[in-house]
Order: structure tokens, then C-alpha cells, then sequence
């Protein structure tokens, strides 16, 4: 039991994303269908529209229970919200360029396109927030922080 409770901690993160990561995919892909195909937008708008739903969820929930961040001030949130959304608006440029590919160039259906596109887009945002959005950093100590 006690290694399997030392396990849980070990990959805590990567689980609770894997968790909440899911919930993300499944907003983005839901929001699409309902834009895309019920709806008949266009299916880059859909997408864009999915990407901006389900990126405001995955800002809260990877913040809080993923990652853990703690902000002290309004400019660390500031800079952190625009990292997060940063990093996020360049998958997005993945994930147009997948579904252009897919359905534009390949004439493959778009939810089975949106399907595929998200399997990369999911591992390629855990990466990107895990390095550059909610990294550990040192804490400063009291005499670096009065210079």
C-alpha cells in the first residue's frame, strides 16, 4: 500500500492533468460538434470557438489542481495568464493547421480530423505548461526581494 500511495504522489500532476485534460478535450470537442456540424459555422470558426470555451476551463483547472499555483501579486497572475494563453494560442495554431490538413487537403471528416488533432494538441499543452507556464521557481529569500 505504501507504494502504491508513493506512486499517487509521484505522478500526481501528470494524473490530475490526465483528469482534467480529458474534461478539456471533451469541451473542445463538444463545443466543435456543436458549432461545426449542428450548427453549420464553418469549421475553423467552430474550432476557434471550441479553443477559446475549453481554454478558459483548462486556465482554472490546471492553475488550481494540476499544477498548484499560488500568485502573490496581480502582476505574477497577469504574467502568468498571458504566458498560459500564449503558450495555448500557439497549439492553436497547431490545431488549425491539423484540422486544415485533415479536412481541407485530405477531405477526412471533421470530428474524426478533431479527434486525431487533439491527441497531439493535448500532449503538446501539458509540455508547454509544465515548462514554461506554471514551472517551479525559487523562491526568492527576504534580502533578495528588499534589493
Amino acid at each position: 500500500m505504501t507504494q502504491l500511495r508513493q506512486l499517487f504522489q509521484k505522478y500526481q500532476d501528470v494524473l490530475a492533468y490526465l483528469v482534467f485534460g480529458g474534461l478539456t478535450t471533451v469541451i473542445n470537442i463538444v463545443v466543435f460538434y456543436l458549432t461545426a456540424t449542428l450548427w453549420g459555422w464553418n469549421y475553423q470558426v467552430g474550432n476557434a470557438m471550441a479553443w477559446f470555451i475549453s481554454v478558459l476551463f483548462a486556465y482554472v483547472t490546471n492553475r488550481v489542481w494540476v499544477f498548484h499555483s499560488h500568485f502573490t501579486t496581480m502582476s505574477a497572475l497577469t504574467k502568468e495568464v498571458v504566458s498560459f494563453f500564449s503558450v495555448r494560442a500557439a497549439t492553436l495554431v497547431m490545431d488549425a493547421g491539423i484540422m486544415w490538413i485533415g479536412v481541407s487537403l485530405l477531405q477526412q471528416n471533421e470530428m474524426l480530423t478533431k479527434l486525431v488533432d487533439q491527441v497531439v494538441v493535448v500532449l503538446a499543452n501539458y509540455f508547454f505548461s509544465k515548462w514554461f507556464v506554471f514551472r517551479k521557481t525559487k523562491a526568492l529569500s527576504r534580502n533578495e526581494i528588499d534589493d
